[in-house]
């Protein structure tokens, strides 16, 4: 099976006060020497791929360069990197090859640049078509400034085009929500992106709404209830135009779903580079190490080969996922990856709270042909459980969530994990 590649570049112009991923704002000097870094683990993918217990595919359908903001890189950092990843896999021909943008770094020559990478999506970061909404959570670009890029980027071929919205952004109203949703709809864009306000300490606008205080505009923060209608709001008039919701945040025209994410919930492998990039990969048995140079050596702990699908323990294991370092500094530093094998009963865990993000559901039919009908049926009573709660509906071998169940997908999903696995 093909794999998906993904690429982090955590720079941005600005930190935007809702933002809880690792990215900030940093030194161009700091450009180039990351830029190095990530090729070089590039060039080493296949033995990282081995030492950490997984099976390699050369061939890849889809690249997801993502952020951060990717395209404050200089034109010549960006091809260097792709450059790298078409050297070291095979990009199949018909590959979605995806980068997140801010507005208004959309130059002709960025869209030049991302021409000669083979891009052909671009993700934009608008959050809001509101200039005072936007500008309150430190984005930079204006309502005018999107329209522009957009017709920009249709202009030189590219017109699979994602909007990225937030639901429940300070100073947000039922009204000029509204106008952001119609907005997005006229631009065009086959696909748009609907995320609610994440409320947690790693951002400084949910730290600051946590602690009840007013700096990033936090006392005009709409509540939980407004911003879920909000969304619903969303949902209805994104399908009722033609972009139809097929995930918990997403919403294409048909044949324009993201292949890339779409690996991420259907469990397909992937490898990630740069910080915090995560990986996926079907497990062989075998797990080594490496060095910074990519020459392999055994560990010794785990140097024993093994019955493929087996871990030292005896238990069944299905796959491998590793991450690297969480900060610029930790990863540039060599910070060991960091590993965790999925059991096969992990592994149905994930097919259920994966696939329920899907609006398509889970198929019981395939979990049963895949993990054997006894380990599948041990979920029937959350599944039955779920149901009468009104949060998951149940059409012959077809679970699926409701449209309450979206809104409230994390409890769902919380009846199908065990406790999380040990990381070595």
């Amino acid at each position: 099976m093909p794999l998906g590649i993904y690429i982090s570049v955590p720079f941005c112009r600005t930190k935007c006060s809702y933002c809880n991923f690792a990215s900030d704002v940093f030194s161009r000097k700091v450009f180039d020497s990351y830029v190095v870094r990530v090729c070089a683990d590039i060039s080493i993918a296949p033995q990282t791929a081995r030492a950490m217990g997984g099976q390699f595919e050369p061939e890849v359908d889809s690249i997801y360069m993502g952020g951060g903001t990717p395209t404050v890189l200089e034109s010549a950092q960006l091809q260097r990197i792709f450059t790298a990843v078409r050297e070291q896999f095979l990009v199949l021909p018909n590959a979605e090859v995806t980068v997140e943008c801010a507005p208004g770094t959309l130059t002709l020559e960025m869209i030049d640049t991302l021409l000669r990478c083979g891009v052909n999506r671009v993700s934009l970061g608008v959050q809001s078509f509101v200039d005072g909404e936007a500008a309150a959570v430190g984005r930079l670009h204006k309502r005018t400034t999107v329209i522009e890029e957009v017709a920009r980027l249709r202009a030189s071929g590219i017109a699979n085009i994602n909007i990225d919205l937030i639901a429940g952004l300070p100073h947000q109203t039922a009204e000029s929500w509204r106008v952001s949703v119609e907005e997005t709809i006229a631009t065009g864009a086959p696909h748009v992106s609907v995320y609610m306000l994440e409320i947690d300490e790693d951002s400084r606008l949910g730290g600051e709404l946590i602690a009840g205080g007013t700096r990033y505009h936090a006392h005009f923060v709409p509540d939980e209830d407004a911003t879920a209608d909000f969304y619903t709001e969303a949902c209805e008039k994104l399908n009722s135009a033609g972009i139809v919701q097929y995930e918990i945040s997403n919403f294409a025209r048909p044949g324009f779903e993201s292949r890339h994410n779409l690996k991420y919930w259907t469990r397909q492998p992937y490898l990630g580079f740069g910080v915090d990039a995560h990986s996926m990969l079907g497990a062989t048995g075998r797990v080594g190490a490496i060095d910074r140079e990519g020459h392999e050596f055994s560990r010794a702990a785990t140097t024993q080969a093994r019955e493929p699908g087996f871990s030292p323990g005896g238990g069944k294991i299905d796959a491998v996922r590793f991450a690297t370092g969480d900060s610029l500094e930790k990863y540039v530093a060599g910070a060991p990856l960091q590993s965790t094998e999925v059991s096969r009963e992990a592994a149905l865990e994930e097919t259920f709270f994966l696939g329920l993000r899907l609006t398509r559901g889970v198929s019981l039919d395939q979990a049963d042909a895949k993990f054997g009908a006894g380990a599948v049926r041990r979920h029937d009573p959350a599944i039955a459980e779920m149901n009468a709660n009104g949060l998951l509906e149940r059409e012959n071998e077809i679970v699926r969530l409701t449209p309450r169940g979206r809104l409230l997908s994390n409890e769902v999903f919380q009846c199908f994990l065990s406790p999380v696995e040990s990381v070595r």
